[in-house]
């Protein structure tokens, strides 16, 4: 196939592309490349992704965005403008291009504020945030052109990647333990979903050449612990102290994948492995502590807020 990876240097994209090409596919990618460029092996435009000619693609994995509440807050009309009109341009042209299918990365935080004890698909969402409300608001847009949409909502992605990301839970709790011989969070009670970035994009790469199709939408989260526990998880692996605070962040939810794993799709890693993958990172001094690794912080460089 050939597929167009929007935010093919980011995060999750720097995975994400090695593995579709090593299954054959052509792939070339989109990205800004804030966070430097990771695959060199692919065509790169460096161009916003609504910007890019769509002629030929078979398919889209939609990755790009403003991520996460700091980002959105920092910049809500950014996040806005980015998300939710940058997402309906690309669905507009790459249904003008008969591209069969797009797969967006969604989030799990769609879901913002449950009591119940896993969330499903068709649980009503109530987003809080500027990022959360993009996010769903992206979803509704991709799913109504005429191609095939595919809609994913990943849970907190962990685990290591050329394209470092300390601002997410689990990567941020082990550089802390490394770095400072503390863990401090917020609140604790809150639960948060979990998937390793190994299986978020080998998930991937099953959908955009799946045994059978998967359009809808589709949540990708395996273990749902609370932030105490994850926070204890890596202290007594690293050696580190914890040290709660006060919260108001009322956010806590649990994703329940049933669907996914009746498809067929199981998960190969835990967030046990993630911690453990990173400690030996930085370790062998891959892994460091530097601006480059945190959103905000790269955000604010570029003067983009």
């Amino acid at each position: 196939m050939r597929i167009l990876c929007t935010g093919s240097e980011g995060y999750v994209g720097s995975v994400l592309v090695p593995k579709l090409v090593s299954l054959g596919h052509e792939v070339e990618g989109v990205d800004l490349c804030w966070f430097g460029v990771h695959n060199t092996n692919i065509p790169l435009h460096r161009m916003n992704f609504w910007e890019v000619p769509l002629d030929g693609f078979d398919a889209i994995i939609h990755l790009a965005g403003i991520s996460n509440d700091p980002m959105g807050e920092l910049n809500p009309k950014l996040a806005w403008e980015t998300n939710v009109l940058g997402t309906a341009a690309l669905a507009s042209k790459a249904a003008k291009a008969g591209v069969a299918l797009l797969l967006y990365a969604s989030s799990g935080s769609v879901y913002g504020v449950s009591d119940s004890p896993e969330v499903t698909e068709e649980h009503h969402l109530v987003p809080i945030s500027d990022y959360n409300k993009t996010k769903l608001c992206a979803e509704r847009v991709v799913q109504s052109y005429e191609m095939t949409a595919v809609v994913v909502r990943p849970a907190t992605v962990c685990g290591w990647s050329p394209r470092m990301r300390l601002d997410v839970m689990v990567n941020g709790f082990v550089i802390q333990a490394l770095t400072k011989g503390v863990i401090t969070y917020m609140g604790g009670e809150q639960y948060r979903p979990n998937i390793h970035i190994d299986d978020m994009t080998d998930l991937y790469c099953r959908m955009v050449n799946p045994p059978t199709p998967m359009p809808g939408v589709w949540n990708a989260g395996f273990e749902n612990l609370q932030i105490k526990d994850i926070a204890k998880m890596v202290g007594d692996i690293v050696g580190a102290k914890i040290e709660p605070k006060e919260s108001n962040d009322p956010r806590s939810y649990r994703i329940n994948s049933d669907k996914l794993l009746k498809a067929g799709f199981k998960p190969k890693k835990k967030v046990i492995d993630s911690i453990d993958e990173l400690v030996q990172k930085y370790r062998e001094g891959q892994l460091k502590d530097i601006d480059a690794c945190y959103n905000l912080k790269v955000l604010k460089s570029l003067k983009a807020a």
